[in-house]
């Protein structure tokens, strides 16, 4: 390994499984001090286990890293502080932040519920939130900082049955966006990731038909291992540059995602009233209209 995060201190939310459990590992291995985070629930949010992140703590330190573990959960905003605290309390400081921990509860939009909507909301916007408002304190006084959070194809493009999860995840893009242009003045940095990788938070999609099983196979050749390189790229201070952008790993793909602009425009000198928007406005516009397709209409390709 390069050390790219040599003396860094990492705090990685959702590290005991999947993708955090990679990022934390990746992370140690290029020289950072990590906190792994992690409530250790179910895919839908319920129960509480830290064995996860034990186990990723003992595979860093069977490597000579150095790690510690946090059962928080991060959508408690005072639970978020402490775990902030125990890395400077453990290491003397922090200087990355990767939200990584979430929940699913997908469901069709006509059948959601209130709770399936606030639960969802809960951990990945408002954790989110939590986390990188406790660790910007210490960015601020530092002036020195970087925040990885994770956004999905999900919200930046379309999915069914996804309203809540596609709702938090494109609200983590503006937070990451504001992040980045409010504390830009102090050096801070912050971008998202948008993950293609089989976890068992992909684990939910289904798999009735010969179409939705070939999809899942080709997901499950995107492992967790191919999303940390990125991440802990953007953490390093080589990449000091970057900030406010949104990627994506697929595989061995690398992508940047395009942010929302205008891209048609049409102007009246009289004004517009709604006939006229009917009549003139939105014919004159519709062959710019954005489809309403789904991710996987839009990465219709086999990973590579």
């Amino acid at each position: 390994m390069s050390g790219v995060l040599e003396d860094k201190v990492v705090l990685v939310t959702g590290a005991g499984r999947g993708i955090g459990r990679e990022v934390a590992i990746l992370a140690a291995a290029e020289g950072a001090k990590v906190v792994v985070n992690d409530l250790g629930g179910s895919v839908t949010g319920e129960g509480q286990d830290t064995t996860p992140a034990q186990d990723v703590v003992k595979v860093i330190e069977a490597a000579g890293g150095e790690a510690c573990v946090n059962g928080d959960s991060v959508a408690d905003f005072q639970a978020a502080k402490r775990m902030v605290q125990q890395a400077v309390d453990t290491y003397g400081k922090i200087d990355c932040v990767v939200n990584v921990a979430g929940i699913l509860r997908d469901v069709i939009f006509h059948k959601m519920t209130e709770d399936d909507w606030d639960s969802v909301i809960q951990v990945h916007l408002k954790g989110s939130f939590n986390v990188s408002r406790n660790a910007a304190d210490h960015f601020r006084a530092q002036e020195s900082g970087s925040f990885v959070h994770f956004t999905s194809t999900s919200g930046l493009i379309g999915n069914f049955g996804q309203a809540n999860y596609a709702a938090a995840k494109l609200g983590i893009v503006g937070l990451s966006k504001s992040i980045a242009l409010d504390m830009a003045r102090f050096g801070v940095r912050s971008n998202c990731m948008s993950p293609f990788a089989w976890s068992r938070m992909i684990g939910t999609i289904p798999t009735k038909t010969p179409e939705e099983q070939a999809r899942v196979e080709r997901i499950k050749q995107m492992t967790p291992a191919h999303i940390a390189p990125m991440v802990v790229a953007l953490l390093s201070d080589k990449a000091k540059d970057v900030t406010g952008q949104i990627f994506g790993s697929r595989m061995n793909e690398q992508f940047l995602f395009s942010q929302n602009r205008p891209i048609r425009s049409v102007q009246r000198s009289d004004g517009w009233t709604p006939s006229t928007i009917l009549e003139h406005c939105l014919p004159a516009m519709k062959a710019s209209f954005t489809p309403n397709d789904r991710s996987g209409d839009i990465f219709s390709w086999d990973p590579i």
